[in-house]
């Protein structure tokens, strides 16, 4: 919820962006859209932004690596790459965190399917409904192949 200003004041435009900062990253383009109807003119908006790259205050690279941060327990590779490309990032700045991501995609994929369901499949319906959940959450075919094949691995290993 945004306080409003002090009575009587108006925040200024970079006053605006640096609240908006300071709640938590944003992309450029995010903060542009945000920041548009405060401007006076493009040129003013694009300045500003400018200025806060130069200043380290606005980073896409940054805002990429909190994003990813935020959503990898809960969704897999394909979910947080659509949501980093809806954001207007360069290829750069996702290339960097999706490949960090790729190397925890089975292990987060497992712990996902372990809160939601904590044991193998024990029917087709039920192996069907398990896929489906995975690939809603952004996991990848052959991930939810590897977790499915893991569970039932462990349910048909006697215990040592």
């Amino acid at each position: 919820m945004q306080r409003a200003a002090a009575p009587g004041r108006v925040l200024s435009l970079k006053g605006r962006a640096l609240r908006y900062l300071s709640q938590r990253e944003h992309s450029r383009a995010e903060l542009a859209r945000k920041l548009a109807p405060h401007a006076e003119s493009d040129e003013q908006l694009q300045a500003l932004l400018d200025q806060l790259g130069s200043e380290a205050w606005l980073s896409d690279a940054r805002f990429a690596q909190s994003l990813a941060h935020r959503r990898a327990q809960r969704y897999g590779i394909r979910r947080i790459a659509a949501e980093l490309a809806t954001h207007g990032l360069q290829d750069s700045d996702q290339a960097a965190v999706l490949a960090d991501l790729q190397q925890t995609e089975i292990q987060r994929a497992s712990q996902c399917w372990a809160r939601r369901f904590g044991q193998a499949p024990q029917s087709a319906l039920e192996r069907s409904k398990q896929q489906r959940f995975l690939l809603q959450r952004g996991f990848t075919s052959e991930v939810i192949r590897t977790v499915l094949q893991q569970a039932s691995q462990t349910v048909s290993d006697p215990p040592s």
